[in-house]
């Protein structure tokens, strides 16, 4: 294991690896936590980043999932409800629907009102609390949706609306989740760096080659809205977890 500033990193091989050792240490957390409160409040995010780790959860019939409030961390906005690209869809379908959790709520990114949706999902964020993050980095080093020109490290909200920029669309093609970019959705509902900082424990998993510079920027660049992930070296008590592949140029 390495730091840097605050933020513990640890390094695998393979994603398979990786995912595996970042469930085991999440089930870890969630054991240890339960044995001393009534339930948890926990974020996930959606992406195929995501994957490996997320079976590697699903398989390990030791968690107390009933005592567990599922949140996810961004939807995007005017997709159909029924698109397998949906955020709230990829994660029912990999955890969601198939653990029995206390209560799974869904952000939505077709309600009639962004705004008021913003407003009812910081409402059940505000009062329960959130006790652990799941999170991925995006490609341009977002965290959830807040992509550089959106990101607000003393944002005062909780939820927001987002427009996406150029390099977030595009690693949805990239990733293999839109055919083409003019496909991928302009806007998003996210929540916001704070948000997510405000998580008591913070595990966030990166493998893949094409995010080894939002890796390395994550690492060595200054502590800033223009790469947002870099907020994570200030968590005290976040973990990284990288592959070969996106740990390439550290």
């Amino acid at each position: 294991m390495e730091i840097k500033d605050k933020l513990k990193i640890h390094r695998f091989d393979t994603r398979k690896q990786m995912g595996a050792a970042a469930a085991a240490m999440v089930a870890e957390k969630i054991k240890e936590l339960l044995s001393v409160q009534e339930h948890l409040n926990i974020i996930f995010a959606a992406a195929p980043s995501q994957q490996e780790f997320l079976e590697s959860l699903v398989a390990d019939a030791s968690i107390p999932w009933s005592r567990i409030n599922a949140f996810h961390m961004d939807e995007y906005a005017g997709l159909h409800p029924d698109a397998p690209q949906g955020f709230g869809n990829f994660l029912k379908e990999r955890i969601f629907g198939k653990v029995p959790f206390r209560a799974v709520h869904y952000l939505n990114g077709n309600a009639p009102d962004l705004q008021a949706e913003c407003a009812r999902y910081a409402e059940l964020l505000e009062k329960e609390g959130v006790d652990i993050v799941n999170m991925g980095i995006g490609e341009n080093t977002h965290i959830a949706f807040n992509d550089p020109h959106v990101a607000d490290f003393d944002d005062p909200a909780t939820v927001k609306v987002v427009d996406l920029d150029l390099a977030c669309r595009q690693q949805q093609v990239n990733d293999g989740c839109f055919k083409t970019i003019g496909e991928v959705p302009t806007h998003a509902l996210t929540l916001t760096v704070p948000a997510l900082f405000r998580a008591r424990f913070a595990y966030c998993i990166v493998p893949g080659p094409t995010k080894a510079n939002a890796i390395y920027h994550t690492l060595n660049s200054p502590v800033d809205a223009r790469h947002p992930s870099t907020i994570l070296r200030l968590h005290p008590r976040a973990q990284l977890f990288i592959d070969a592949d996106s740990a390439a140029k550290l």
